[in-house]
């Protein structure tokens, strides 16, 4: 399946022709009941969200289709439908011969609870006389869901619904009849989502994005704290380092003014002997002086 190019120029508004013959109302409700609405409304915004980024799908929904210019009576609504070929674009109702005789591939039906067999079989019929390529049936309250794709002989049953992909939309089916609400599966793998459902994923998202909106301000709080933490054990590492420098060069200071000291120490006891040694040299010098004038027989004073 092609999707648009980013590059390409930006598509021209659809103008839908109005022509008062071709009404946009047959009068009946979109939906008898609360169900069959959901369900409209979930395929519908479905296959919308499918093909957003394609310009040339157009998708709608319990819009009135017009096959003959010469018949207005001549109309169906179907509860979904998928036009291939066709621009975007608001649509009082759809007649072929406005949009080029593009027939709608695509249809879906939503069964209420007063739908009949006999009413559902001519729809087929006229589904098929009109050219449909695929035709899906959904009855939401017994779980029914069946398909039809056009064959050389028209549009033909298939066997087997369920696990069935839709060629034209790329969608597959689950559809496990009476255990539990159809599944409509796109080609990522993700279901379609009622506006509930939806509604529900955004207040969790939002909850979720409170919840990681509290636990990052709490990370940055943390963070903060932390970075003051270690700019104060750094800060108090530095003055720790600093009174140690400190500490160090006083006892550096002490320890040079001891050694200065010690110094001057031996430095004077070091002139003391140098004096005791020339004080003793005297004395002996005198004693020998005493003794030699004693032996001249003169009596030193």
């Amino acid at each position: 399946m092609s999707t648009a190019r980013p590059d390409r120029p930006a598509p021209t508004t659809y103008v839908d022709p109005y022509d008062p013959r071709f009404p946009s109302s047959d009068g009946k409700p979109m939906a008898e009941s609360t169900t069959q609405f959901r369900w409209i409304v979930t395929i519908k915004e479905g296959l919308d969200a499918l093909f957003a980024d394609r310009d040339d799908v157009f998708v709608a929904g319990d819009l009135l289709w017009y096959a003959n210019r010469e018949d207005p009576t001549d109309a169906m609504a179907p509860d979904a439908m998928v036009v291939f070929g066709r621009p975007k674009g608001d649509r009082r109702s759809y007649r072929e011969w406005v949009e080029d005789g593009v027939v709608p591939q695509v249809v879906f039906e939503v069964a209420s609870y007063t739908n009949t067999p006999a009413e559902m079989a001519e729809k087929l019929r006229r589904y098929d006389a009109r050219g449909v390529e695929e035709y899906y049936f959904y009855d939401p309250e017994s779980g029914a869901f069946e398909g039809w794709l056009r064959r050389p002989d028209g549009l033909m049953p298939l066997r087997k619904a369920d696990g069935w992909t839709s060629p034209r939309l790329g969608v597959t089916f689950d559809a496990p009849r009476r255990k539990e609400a159809l599944v409509v599966i796109r080609p990522d793998g993700q279901p379609f989502r009622s506006f509930g459902e939806l509604a529900k994923d955004e207040e969790t998202a939002r909850r979720i994005a409170k919840a990681e909106r509290r636990r990052r301000r709490r990370a940055e709080r943390l963070a903060l704290l932390e970075t003051e933490r270690a700019e104060a054990e750094l800060l108090s590492r530095v003055r720790a380092e600093r009174r140690a420098e400190a500490e160090r060069r006083s006892r550096e200071e002490a320890e040079a003014r001891a050694g200065q000291a010690e110094a001057r120490a031996g430095q004077a006891e070091a002139r003391a002997g140098q004096a005791e040694a020339q004080v003793e040299a005297e004395r002996r010098r005198s004693e020998r002086l005493a003794a030699k004038l004693r032996e001249l027989g003169v009596e030193p004073d």
